[in-house]
């Protein structure tokens, strides 16, 4: 998958935005898939926003599942799900980022986050864009379930 993007590598999407980040730890910390977040570099200059997911709700498979999330003051953002097995990963990335790629609202589809699709969602604000990834996990999750329970 190529790297999310970066505030200095050649597509420029701003400083982060800490404000919105710590809006969206404090949401996070309530939702019962999160076990823990965390801030990087740490929670008085973050950069990034770190969610473990709680292994507990997915099948046996799972080892490790996490979000890592940039938002920027520009609007711009990544929200970047790996979800871990086996040593292997599956992973996607909802970004929205000057690119020379696709439109600036865009999609790395999985299971690696190779293919790359434009997606319009209704509202890029922070809560909604959260909200549209948090369902996205949940579907995730049943989908592992069925799979499980039909294998």
């Amino acid at each position: 998958m190529s790297p999310p993007p970066t505030e200095n590598g050649g597509e420029t999407t701003g400083p982060p935005d800490r404000q919105t980040l710590r809006l969206l730890e404090r949401i996070l910390t309530d939702e019962p898939t999160v076990a823990a977040t965390e801030f990087t570099p740490d929670s008085y200059e973050p950069r990034s926003l770190r969610a473990l997911l709680d292994t507990g709700r997915y099948p046996s498979m799972v080892d490790a599942a996490r979000l890592d999330i940039r938002w920027f003051t520009t609007g711009d953002f990544s929200i970047h799900y790996i979800e871990t097995h086996d040593s292997k990963s599956w992973e996607c990335r909802w970004d929205r980022h000057p690119n020379s790629h696709n439109d600036r609202l865009h999609f790395h589809q999985p299971p690696d986050g190779n293919d790359v699709a434009d997606i319009s969602l209704e509202s890029v604000h922070p809560l909604d864009v959260l909200s549209t990834v948090l369902a996205a996990i949940e579907q995730r999750i049943t989908r592992q379930w069925k799979a499980q329970s039909q294998g």
